[in-house]
């Protein structure tokens, strides 16, 4: 083997330097990695997978300045340099199949990179503010890791188009996930028990073609996805769901957009009903002159409506705000002196 390695280096001096571009030790059961004498900032594709790499020099990553793509795949590696900031021209890193714990702060420093794959790690958490600073990320893959969250950050990655984070320990997503208009392929499969619920703005993914949920744990679609209009292909088997029943699920994605998106309006309805019912109370002040008639069944049951704020303009308030001015709740005998 250290005769292939001193080959192909040999071969890699011989050529001119403007014309050399590729680095292949790939698949040659390096447990180091030996001195370069060439100048490495003329490489910009560095492949050293399938070999026994334990680590890699701080001062190779520095070096290699217009480096486009690093492949690291399948070596012995369990933490990433902290130089590889450096790599500002970097376009693709593959780190998978490794033994690497956590990503340096320092790869947020990589802003041309298009796709990070770090898939079979043992990743706990990705870097807080990863989604606004790797704006030019397309393609991110972090599956079979032990992550609970997501950051939040990774709302801002507008131009990600797949986003593979199956086979972890994930117990929600980020609640924006509709600025991520670029999205295409969402799986979140085989988080299992962990996974309980879905955020309503999955739904709202304008460019969404593939949805996999399945093994996880959830119970309840979001209404939104009967909104998801690019949709294709939706994977939710593996649930406990509930809404909706598995017999609408088992007659297809149309049926399942049909069925949510009557809860949707049927949802809709119900607020207008709302809105409705309190312009009328308010207009005929039906409600005032019924609290003013109602007298207390018990002394500590007083109820003052003058500690109450006029609800002369509730119609125009949002539905969850309507809800405290349902008739169960305003004409039930409370102890308190404000709607909670």
């Amino acid at each position: 083997m250290k005769g292939d390695m001193r080959r192909k280096l040999e071969k890699i001096k011989s050529f001119d330097e403007e014309r050399l571009q590729i680095m292949n030790l790939s698949n040659m059961s390096l447990e180091s990695l030996p001195k370069f004498s060439i100048d490495l900032a003329i490489i910009c594709n560095l492949d050293l997978s399938n070999n026994n790499l334990q680590n890699i020099p701080e001062s190779l990553t520095a070096r290699l300045l217009n480096l486009l793509v690093l492949d690291l795949h399948s070596n012995q590696i369990r933490s990433i340099p902290n130089s590889i900031g450096c790599l500002s021209k970097l376009k693709v890193l593959n780190v998978s199949a490794n033994f690497i714990e956590s990503l340096p702060k320092t790869i947020e420093n990589c802003r041309a990179l298009e796709e990070l794959n770090c898939n079979f790690n043992k990743l706990s958490k990705l870097p807080d503010t990863i989604g606004f600073e790797l704006i030019n990320l397309k393609k991110l893959s972090i599956n079979s890791n032990k992550l609970m969250f997501l950051p939040s950050s990774i709302s801002n990655l507008t131009y990600l188009k797949i986003l593979d984070a199956r086979l972890n320990c994930l117990r929600s997503l980020p609640e924006d996930l509709e600025n991520l208009i670029n999205l295409e392929a969402l799986n979140v499969s085989q988080n299992f028990q962990y996974l309980e619920s879905l955020p309503y703005s999955i739904g709202l993914l304008l460019s969404l073609v593939e949805l996999d949920v399945s093994y996880n744990n959830i119970r309840t679609l979001p209404n939104s996805i009967g909104c998801s209009k690019k949709l294709q292909k939706l994977s939710v088997e593996g649930n406990p769901l509930i809404s909706p029943p598995l017999g609408v699920v088992k007659q297809g994605l149309h049926v399942v957009k049909e069925y949510l998106c009557r809860k949707i309006n049927s949802s809709h309805e119900n607020n207008h009903k709302n809105r409705s019912w309190v312009r009328k109370l308010v207009k005929c002040e039906t409600l005032n002159r019924y609290m003013r008639r109602k007298q207390p069944q018990h002394e500590d049951d007083d109820f003052d409506l003058d500690q109450y704020n006029s609800i002369n303009c509730l119609s125009t308030q949002s539905p969850d705000f309507l809800g405290m001015f349902s008739p169960q709740r305003l004409f039930s005998r409370r102890r308190s002196s404000s709607f909670g």
